[in-house]
């Protein structure tokens, strides 16, 4: 039976403050000695006050501004209870029913909810019947997104995913790092061959993006083998295991109920408007370009091609280095600029992803200044296309010595057009002459044997000469 897909994704990414949500420990994702970054708040220990982090909230409401959601005016703070060793006061800290953001869109999927809540602390079993638990990452500010149950594809819900963590790595809100557990991506998936939603599954303790369509997936197969054999679906949370590719089950799943939500005694309910720099115009004033926003600007812009643009949104310092040497080069010239960007992402990018470097060594010796010029001398002549490829891995490698510059390296190197028709004839014709038996082949009609001239001058200028020239001379030889 044919059956389709509903797919929920549920996003939780740790956001970039200085301190924890509710006490001031240090926010310090990279700390490597457990249990450092702590106190008595974060700790859970009785008598203890939390205190709201206005930089978390602010960085919530600043993703859905973004996202074209709806901002909260009053909001407040929910207890989640629930008993496990990482979260030592016994409930989590959330929000229920007022999230700070509702509604919205992005890559085309409609969003239910954002909110605030606090991470749990980490829990280790590296030794067998012991559990460790480091607390440092206890009380982190986490942003949650949940979206709307209208993905159908493991491809869409990548996408999804991918572009939330670009979106936040662009607004400086969280690194997104899913291999450091900076993000983390739950699947809610459901299969039916009618309109009615199917029994929902839970998929969780996925770690990158591709494991999340591989999830989706080994769902929709196991989904579907069950409800063929005439079984039903439970409904339970489920956990992925990277090493079988498989999901596994870990319990049954719960309800808003089972954790006994209420608003938060120890924290006071907010109304927004009346808290200074929450309000949706100051915090517009605050988001810098987006992806989409970007997108839009350099295809508009510059009439790039679709995928050139891609590349520079996914890769941030290539698009920062392309856009520099573009200031070099004079918005104002667009076909320069797509030459640009065609050597940036055929070359620049090949080189950067062979170099195995950090930015921004991974360019080398080359400057963007320095590929506006290449691209200048390409537009003036003086430099072809495969004499710009060389060029550029020249000045890759060695820069532009002190008092040169990039056209006298060009020189040096034997790299200029030769661009002299007088020049040209000397050469074309010595090969002319010493092939007459080709010429031969050409009057009779054999037209294919002229790209052979073509190929023999451009080795006997060392592919420096210029080939347009080239086959100008070459036809008044053969006429």
């Amino acid at each position: 039976m044919a059956y389709k897909a509903t797919i929920g994704l549920e996003i939780h990414a740790e956001l970039k403050t200085a301190s924890k949500m509710f006490c001031p420990c240090k926010n310090d994702p990279e700390v490597s000695q457990p249990n450092i970054h702590v106190c008595p708040i974060c700790m859970g220990h009785p008598g203890t006050l939390p205190v709201v982090n206005k930089a978390a909230v602010q960085k919530v409401l600043a993703v859905g501004v973004a996202l074209g959601s709806k901002l909260a005016d009053f909001t407040e703070f929910d207890r989640k209870n629930y008993f496990y060793p990482d979260i030592p006061k016994g409930y989590q800290i959330s929000q229920y029913k007022y999230p700070l953001v509702s509604g919205g869109s992005l890559a085309g999927v409609d969003l239910t909810r954002i909110h605030l809540e606090e991470d749990t602390a980490r829990s280790s079993h590296e030794k067998p019947g012991k559990s460790l638990v480091d607390f440092n990452r206890a009380g982190v500010p986490l942003m949650e997104l949940v979206t709307e149950p209208v993905i159908h594809s493991a491809e869409e819900a990548m996408k999804f995913a991918q572009e939330l963590q670009i979106l936040l790595q662009y607004m400086d809100i969280s690194d997104a790092n899913m291999e450091k557990g900076q993000m983390r991506v739950e699947v809610n998936i459901s299969i039916s061959s009618t309109e009615t939603f199917g029994t929902k599954v839970e998929v969780k303790n996925i770690n990158s993006f591709k494991a999340a369509g591989k999830a989706i997936e080994y769902e929709f197969a196991r989904q579907s083998a069950l409800l063929d054999a005439g079984e039903k679906v439970k409904q339970e949370t489920r956990g992925w295991d990277e090493n079988k590719q498989i999901t596994f089950s870990q319990r049954s799943k719960e309800n808003s109920d089972d954790y006994r939500y209420f608003p938060d005694p120890d924290i006071p309910k907010f109304k927004l408007s009346e808290v200074p720099g929450l309000s949706r115009e100051e915090i517009l004033k605050t988001i810098p370009e987006t992806p989409a926003q970007k997108r839009v600007r350099l295809s508009e812009k510059y009439g790039l091609k679709a995928e050139d643009i891609e590349n520079y949104v996914f890769n941030r310092e290539i698009g920062a280095f392309f856009e520099e040497a573009v200031g070099f080069l004079g918005n104002s010239d667009v076909e320069a600029v797509k030459v640009l960007s065609n050597y940036t992402v055929s070359d620049i990018t090949g080189i950067t992803k062979g170099s195995n470097l950090p930015f921004p060594d991974a360019f080398g010796y080359l400057t963007p200044l320095d590929l506006a010029t290449v691209v200048t001398l390409i537009r003036a002549g003086d430099l072809s296309s495969r004499g710009a490829k060389d060029l550029i891995a020249l000045l890759y490698q060695k820069g532009v010595p002190e008092g040169k510059s990039v056209k006298q390296v060009a020189e040096s190197a034997g790299l200029i057009q030769k661009s002299d028709p007088e020049e040209l004839k000397k050469i074309i014709g010595e090969i002319v002459a010493a092939n007459p038996s080709v010429v031969a082949d050409y009057k009779a009609g054999k037209e294919s044997v002229f790209q052979f001239f073509v190929g023999q001058s451009m080795k006997a200028t060392k592919g420096a000469g210029n080939p347009e020239l080239i086959k100008q001379i070459i036809l008044e030889f053969l006429k």
